[in-house]
């Protein structure tokens, strides 16, 4: 299952060369990760509540091309791998009016309890969330 997420780059993203400044894909890529996570009937917030944290242990972006500002850029998600301690997405970025693609990405994830910070398997600690995120 793939999320589609829309960003309009703003000016305060660029940089002196007037192109996306590339730690802002990051930021891109929370927005997507949240819309992902939302389809499948809970969020984040929801998650914390319940006291799962999901920290990223590994990040990756590869740029193909130079987003602007005004860009409309289309972010789709879906999943790499998800196994009950981790959970992997990838990224594709492109440009909305020309659907060229603009960079790439994954997250890893662990699923962590908010207190202890230990890695936990949420298929037996949180059945219930398990089932909703593996459900498609």
């Amino acid at each position: 299952m793939k999320s589609i997420s829309k960003i309009k780059v703003r000016y305060a993203e660029t940089d002196a060369m007037q192109v996306v400044h590339h730690a802002n894909y990051y930021i891109y890529f929370e927005v997507a990760r949240e819309d992902f996570i939302e389809q499948f009937g809970i969020t984040y917030k929801e998650m914390e509540d319940q006291g799962i944290m999901m920290p990223l242990v590994e990040t990756q972006c590869k740029y193909i091309d130079a987003a602007r500002y005004g860009d409309n850029l289309i972010i789709e998600t879906e999943y790499d791998e998800i196994t009950p301690i981790k959970v992997s997405l990838k990224y594709t970025v492109k440009r909305e009016n020309h659907n060229k693609l603009v960079a790439t990405g994954k997250t890893l994830q662990t699923f962590v309890d908010s207190k202890t910070f230990k890695i936990i398997n949420i298929k037996k600690v949180h059945p219930e969330i398990w089932s909703k995120l593996t459900k498609y």
